[in-house]
């Protein structure tokens, strides 16, 4: 009997055993606050796929970009400081009247509400620049632009690389174009204020260095062999097209399923 009452006692308490170690599993899994429970909570079904919160937050901020990049695009073509201030505006208002035809026709098909006018923000921006002139107008302009495109840059990566909708995938990838391309075009200028943009990026982090060590002045660096295929392999395939400084923005047209574009 008292055999019997061991081996009960021995089988409970492995049971309760294994269901204390399962629970937690299960309750973590499920309970709100967790990133698959934050994601599935802001995300509906469509024919493109799940559409979720960060894929509707990019869509916005795609259609809020052209709402004050085009009228800053077309002010600087406007006032034309100098050719290169000229350049940039008219990449800007290219740039934009196409992504923004995209976005809309984008919006349309998966029922996202769209903005009508910049950001307290954007306005701000487009306020500042408005109120300066000459240099201090050139420096504005360019480093605004290039510091809100160097911003959304990785929230587009981001985007592109999660999303399981096939509509903000194209979109991401448009977008990426597009602001790489104005990216490229303001650095041209030789107006922008890079250890400004690397201040304001590291502004409250810790340092914490990664990657090898310094280089040592007159201390002459090991060459690295070419990584390259080995063996009889045929390729077919080229880097993308465009001088170096440049950014092919060609693609086709968006299906207008919608009917966004008359």
């Amino acid at each position: 009997m008292l055999r019997i009452n061991g081996t009960a006692l021995l089988i409970a308490a492995i049971i309760a055993t294994l269901g204390a170690l399962a629970f937690p599993v299960w309750s973590y899994a499920d309970r709100s606050g967790t990133g698959q429970a934050n994601v599935a909570a802001g995300t509906v079904n469509t024919q493109w796929g799940p559409l979720t919160a960060a894929d509707r937050d990019l869509i916005v901020r795609v259609r809020l970009a052209g709402l004050w990049e085009l009228p800053a695009g077309q002010q600087a073509i406007e006032r034309a400081p100098s050719q290169a201030i000229k350049e940039a505006g008219d990449h800007l208002i290219v740039g934009h009247t196409d992504l923004d035809k995209r976005v809309r026709i984008v919006a349309a098909q998966l029922g996202v509400a769209l903005p009508n006018q910049p950001n307290e923000q954007q306005q701000g921006w487009l306020q500042e620049m408005n109120a300066a002139t000459g240099a201090e107008y050139e420096y504005k302009f360019v480093n605004l632009l290039r510091a809100a495109h160097g911003k959304i840059f990785p929230a587009i990566g981001t985007v592109r690389n999660t999303t399981r909708n096939t509509l903000v995938r194209q979109l991401a990838s448009d977008t990426n174009q597009t602001v790489l391309d104005h990216i490229t075009i303001l650095e041209k200028t030789g107006r922008v204020d890079f250890d400004a943009i690397a201040n304001d990026a590291v502004s409250g982090t810790t340092a914490s260095p990664t990657g090898p060590s310094a280089p040592v002045p007159g201390q002459v660096a090991p060459s690295a062999p070419a990584a390259e295929a080995t063996g009889d392999i045929g390729t077919t395939s080229r880097p993308s097209p465009g001088a170096p400084g440049t950014v092919n923005t060609n693609r086709p047209d968006p299906v207008d399923s919608a009917g966004v574009v008359q």
